[in-house]
């Protein structure tokens, strides 16, 4: 016997069971009914024999007996009550023939309500039968799915150690590639210096009288500038003080000395070499220096007019477009490319093609759920990083735009996310006060640092990522070092830090500080050697972003007023360029050229060029 028919045996069975139990009522009637007739065939017989006696009596009053008055009497009297009783038994006996007609009109229905049922039921069974064919099919796909899905893990898993593979090559590569530049650049620094040396010849072979004399006038002027107090070095109130600034690093703009015996003809070849200049070129800007010290007018259009500010500023407006739907928060150059990425409070980032001047993304990146606070290329300008409110930091590759990591474990929002160990590892700074070190090919957090205070930006002095710099909402720049797990001494700022920006070399650190200044580090010495102000300048928010140009000679920052600000290292306001009608976000300086990106509220970015 099949399951099915036990199955359907079994609710028959229910079923009859059910409806005994409802109908027990009328079974008892039934059974009265059946005692009554009982009763009424018995009675009708007790009547039919009384009848009979009732007759032999009377027929034996007729033939002269008197005895027996008294019991014919009794006996009329019992055939009297008997004819009531019948009567009665009559009565109750068409009530019950009703009720008998009432029980079988519902026995009727509840046989059409149980075909109904039982058709319903073999409906129900078709049904259950159809569907249990279904599940079958859907097991037998379901055990093909996991067989493909294994199929599809394994091929992941070969993939993955491919890419892996590949990855290691291609850092070989770049590593390689980075060691054949830096031969090639000390090569044609070899080349520069013998040509430098036959026109140095060839110049004290024709005019050896006046190289004599304006070499004696600049170690002349170059020793006055010197002796100079540091702070008088802004005014730049001689032409010698203008050639050393124009000339020097940072460090020496703030009181580094210089000894007379530094000054001989090598140093000054030094300086000609480092301007880019050969000896009659330069013996005619001197020429022109001394001149204009001698008109004393010490003001910016001077200084440009002698050198002092190197290349021209980016001024003109090249390219302005509307980047998100809503507030821009982040602009950053790739590296490699004249390509702009942007991010903003629309959850979204987007790449933009400057060298076509197309105000169209040339892609959108998704997948974040909250606005975006910064981004950020690896060297090769093959990945992308950005930042979000959602508490994540997510990877894109370039070239065909996909996500390809989220990294989730903050409970803050991530300000700020820079490569370590590209493209390896990750640093992520949150406000939930920690740093987290990421491996990317485990996808998983391998360290935390606690900070103890809200972090707003990051960054790592080299490609190995073996110190990383965080500036924090509690007014201190703190360092560490992944090496050997420590953590150096704090910089404390006068107010908390917006952002940080290394200089190429990664020798110097520029600090926005929220009491609307920028501050400028000498990381050698762990100490501010310089600050950049401005009575109209105004840092826009917490997370206003300043940034080095690639020589690492200017400054620029945005302002709450909507203008951009941009100082020369020496601390001279340079030149303010106005583009935004609202506060600017975040500043960016290509690393190729000298174009600077710039995003604010207003939901623009607009790209400046020299003029």
């Amino acid at each position: 016997m099949s399951t099915e028919e036990q199955v359907w045996r079994a609710h028959v069975v229910r079923r009859l069971r059910e409806r005994n139990r409802k109908e027990r009522d009328f079974k008892e009637i039934i059974e009265q009914n059946n005692r009554l007739i009982d009763h009424v065939a018995q009675l009708k017989a007790d009547n039919l024999k009384i009848s009979v006696e009732n007759e032999q009596l009377r027929s034996a009053v007729s033939t002269g007996g008197t005895g027996s008055n008294v019991a014919i009497a009794t006996l009329e009297k019992k055939l009297l009550s008997q004819q009531e009783e019948l009567t009665e038994l009559h009565k109750r006996k068409g009530e019950n023939s009703q009720m008998i007609v009432d029980l079988n009109q519902k026995v009727e229905q509840q046989r059409i309500i149980i075909s109904e049922k039982e058709h319903s039921l073999v409906e129900q069974q078709t049904n259950n039968n159809r569907l249990r064919a279904e599940v079958q099919l859907l097991h037998s796909s379901l055990e093909e799915l996991k067989k493909l899905n294994n199929t599809m893990l394994d091929e992941h898993t070969a993939l993955q150690l491919a890419f892996s593979s590949l990855e290691e090559k291609l850092r070989g590569v770049q590593d390689e590639n980075r060691r054949l530049l830096e031969r090639l650049m000390q090569y044609k620094s070899k080349d520069a210096d013998k040509l430098n040396e036959e026109n140095e010849s060839i110049i004290r072979k024709r005019l050896p009288s006046i190289f004599r004399k304006r070499s004696a006038k600049l170690k002349r002027d170059l020793e006055d500038a010197v002796r100079e107090p540091s702070s008088s070095s802004n005014t730049a109130s001689s032409p010698g003080a203008a050639s050393l600034q124009r000339n020097s690093s940072p460090a020496q703009y703030v009181g580094g000395l210089i000894g007379d015996e530094d000054f001989d003809e090598a140093a000054i070849n030094g300086a000609m070499e480092a301007i880019g200049l050969d000896d009659n070129e330069y013996i005619s800007a001197r020429f022109t220096a001394g001149e204009i010290a001698e008109s004393s007018r010490a003001s910016i259009d001077t200084l440009k007019a002698t050198g002092y500010l190197g290349q021209a500023n980016p001024t003109k407006i090249l390219m302005k477009f509307e980047a998100h739907e809503n507030e821009s928060h982040a602009v950053r150059w790739s590296p490699v490319e004249r390509m702009v990425a942007t991010g903003g409070a629309d959850r979204k980032v987007k790449l933009w093609d400057i060298g076509k001047n197309s105000t169209e993304p040339r892609a959108v990146l998704s997948g974040s759920s909250a606005g975006i606070n910064s981004v950020d290329f690896d060297s090769t300008g093959a990945y992308i990083l950005g930042t979000s409110n959602d508490y994540g930091a997510r990877v894109w590759t370039v070239m065909d735009n996909r996500l390809r990591h989220t990294l989730t474990g903050h409970s803050g929002k991530v300000m700020a996310a820079k490569y370590v160990q590209e493209p390896i590892k990750v640093v992520t700074g949150s406000h939930d006060r920690t740093l987290k070190i990421w491996d990317l090919r485990s996808i998983a957090c391998i360290e935390t640092k606690f900070a103890g205070s809200s972090c707003n930006d990051l960054v790592t002095t080299d490609s190995l990522g073996s110190t990383i710099i965080s500036g924090h909402y509690d007014k201190k720049i703190r360092f560490w070092d992944i090496r050997t797990e420590k953590q150096a001494d704090d910089v404390l700022m006068p107010a908390k830090i917006t952002s940080l920006d290394l200089s190429k070399d990664c020798n110097y650190l520029i600090c926005s500080v929220r009491d609307d200044t920028i501050k400028l580090l000498d990381l050698r010495k762990n100490q501010v050697i310089s600050t950049f102000t401005n009575e109209h300048f105004k840092i826009s928010c917490d997370f206003a972003r300043a940034s080095f140009n690639s020589s690492g000679l200017k400054i620029a920052c945005g302002s709450a007023d909507g203008a951009i600000y941009i100082w020369n290292v020496n601390g001279f306001l340079e030149a303010t360029l106005k583009g935004h009608s609202t506060a600017v976000n975040a500043v960016s300086w290509s690393p190729n050229n000298n174009l600077l990106a710039s995003v604010g509220k207003n939901k623009r970015c607009t790209i400046y060029s020299e003029s």
